[in-house]
């Protein structure tokens, strides 16, 4: 049984993967947690039968810390079955979990949630979270903030007084890591650097395409699955398309409905919000490629392993003072 005692500010690598939605697979979560960090999974719209067996898979191959977590958007189908199989820590996101926070607590487990204001984390607290994950407007995928991240993550800190706050939105690499760090979070959470690692379930044509890439745009054209949910991906032939006719509504945009990808047993419309991932087959690149601002800082695609180490290193080389001599 994985640890449940643990504190986000004691990881031996302050460093947590984000959940990533089916890009993140318990093998991916595991070598995080087993390299020192907090590997994840959201499981938001997972049968609850399929989340166990995703829990499970993870807890075999992990005995340390990883956090499973729900989007508020929607229901938490999986929520009792995953605190009844026994995990270290739920994270919440896009929405504020209420009475949810002591019914997880009394499962042993702790409670993160994402805010992106400072008014989000001040009621997160009120409500008891044990550690507050702070997003910024750079976060690829669906952004619930409209803050750059170091707009409020000094504020949010010196609000949590003591409460661990884990930094996230458009980190990279170990310079990034310093800076939060110095800004007062406890930890940093990277999620599209981990979609470029060799562990990763994601297709090899999207790893490739976020290190290439240089810039991101800031969205709502891949509403299929999650409307009026902002989002941060790259540029792409489906969203040029349809910036290039005005941004239409559903309904009106251009290719709608077309299939660009097929995956075992599913179809991914133009317009879903379905990344590219390792089994999928088709124009994989007109798909939703979800990328923070980062990803000007992603050069590779290393194992899980050497890119945490590295990250550590480059962060202690951040901190070290240099001399004009």
């Amino acid at each position: 049984m994985p640890q449940t005692g643990f504190s986000i500010a004691e990881l031996d690598k302050p460093i947590l993967q984000a959940p990533m939605g089916g890009v993140a697979s318990p093998a991916l979560a595991a070598v995080v947690s087993n390299a020192g960090g907090m590997g994840s999974l959201g499981l938001t719209w997972t049968e609850p039968e399929f989340a166990v067996q995703q829990v499970r898979a993870l807890k075999n191959a992990t005995d340390n810390p990883f956090f499973i977590n729900f989007v508020l958007s929607f229901p938490a189908l999986a929520l009792d079955a995953v605190l009844a199989e026994g995990v270290p820590a739920i994270s919440f996101s896009w929405g504020q979990p209420g009475a949810l926070v002591d019914k997880v607590k009394r499962s042993g487990a702790q409670v993160g949630v994402q805010v992106g204001t400072l008014e989000g984390a001040k009621e997160a607290l009120d409500d008891g979270a044990d550690f507050i994950v702070c997003q910024g407007f750079e976060a690829g995928g669906h952004v619930q903030s409209s803050m750059p991240l170091e707009d409020f993550l000094s504020a949010v800190v010196k609000l949590a007084d003591g409460v661990p706050v884990v930094a996230a939105g458009g980190l990279a690499n170990g310079a990034d890591l310093a800076r939060v760090k110095h800004l007062g979070a406890s930890a940093a959470m990277y999620g599209t650097r981990f979609v470029a690692t060799v562990e990763s379930g994601a297709h090899a044509v999207y790893k490739q395409a976020i290190v290439d890439a240089s810039e991101t745009a800031y969205t709502a054209c891949f509403d299929g699955g999650w409307p009026y949910a902002a989002h941060r991906v790259l540029r792409n032939n489906t969203l040029r398309a349809w910036e290039a006719a005005g941004c239409p509504p559903s309904g009106e945009r251009p290719g709608e409905h077309e299939v660009v990808a097929i995956g075992e047993g599913f179809e991914v419309q133009r317009y879903d919000d379905t990344p590219p991932m390792a089994q999928m087959s088709g124009d994989l690149l007109d798909c939703c490629l979800y990328a923070g601002t980062g990803c000007r800082n992603i050069h590779d695609i290393p194992t899980v392993n050497e890119l945490m180490s590295r990250i550590m290193a480059e962060s202690r080389a951040s901190d070290t003072p240099t001399s004009d001599c």
